[in-house]
């Protein structure tokens, strides 16, 4: 591995530990980063996932004030995590490469949708807060089994996976978004863990990239929870939209 691929990796690895705590999507950083190194999309995506594992858990201590008084709901929630992130993962190794292949494309223009999307999806979060009432403490009944399917996205590519988080939450839990978000962070961070504890035994794993990507989203994490909070949202989302659209090009391109 040469010294500009290592800056770049770690680079890329602080970029989506950032992103990731603030926003989500910080796989539409690292995962293109590794194709454009020539990576086999599935071993960059395995070792993405562990790699962004302790990134998680820094973004979650970062934003451990607001975690105050959701240990019920956190552990409920996280149930449904694990579940679905051993889904995911379970399906990317029982289904055959072409099949990842030919999902991968989607679910990167999926993400990118969403990320697009997310100030209108915010702004519907915000009405529904100021509307809706009288909602059980864990949220309306359908937020654990969504909570589940999107742990098995996560589980199986995971860009994005923060979104669709916040906005399953976002809609069936009474709570501001600043308290769902550092919920947000604890589940995604279960998805990415139990995912990346079943590549660690039984998929091609490159430790390098887990090496560098883990050093890197340990900084991120702690910079999306304090400095990334005042950084414009706009320009994140720019950002992840254009190396989004340049993973889809490289991608395909393989």
């Amino acid at each position: 591995m040469s010294v500009v691929e290592v800056v770049a990796i770690l680079l890329a690895g602080v970029a989506a530990g950032t992103i990731n705590t603030v926003v989500g999507s910080g796989t539409l950083i690292t995962f293109p980063t590794l194709l454009a190194f020539g990576v086999p999309p599935v071993t960059a995506n395995v070792s993405n996932t562990i790699g962004l594992v302790p990134g998680s858990a820094s973004g979650a201590i970062g934003y451990r004030r607001e975690l105050a008084g959701q240990r019920s709901r956190v552990l409920r929630l996280s149930v449904a995590s694990l579940l679905g992130g051993t889904t995911g993962a379970v399906l990317l190794l029982l289904l055959p490469s072409g099949a990842f292949a030919a999902i991968v494309p989607v679910l990167i223009v999926l993400g990118l949708v969403l990320v697009v999307l997310q100030p209108r999806i915010s702004v519907w979060v915000a009405a529904r807060h100021g509307s809706h009432g009288g909602l059980p403490a864990h949220g309306a009944w359908w937020v654990w089994p969504a909570v589940f399917v999107t742990g098995v996205y996560g589980g199986y590519f995971g860009a994005a996976q923060g979104v669709l988080l916040m906005a399953v939450m976002g809609i069936g839990i009474d709570e501001t978004l600043q308290r769902l978000n550092a919920t947000k962070n604890v589940l995604a961070g279960l998805v990415n863990a139990v995912a990346g504890l079943i590549f660690a035994v039984v998929a091609d794993v490159d430790w390098w990239i887990v090496l560098l990507i883990g050093v890197g989203s340990v900084v991120g994490g702690q910079l999306g929870a304090t400095v990334g909070r005042r950084l414009p949202s706009a320009v994140l989302r720019v950002v992840i939209v254009v190396v989004g659209l340049v993973a889809l090009v490289v991608f395909l391109a393989t």
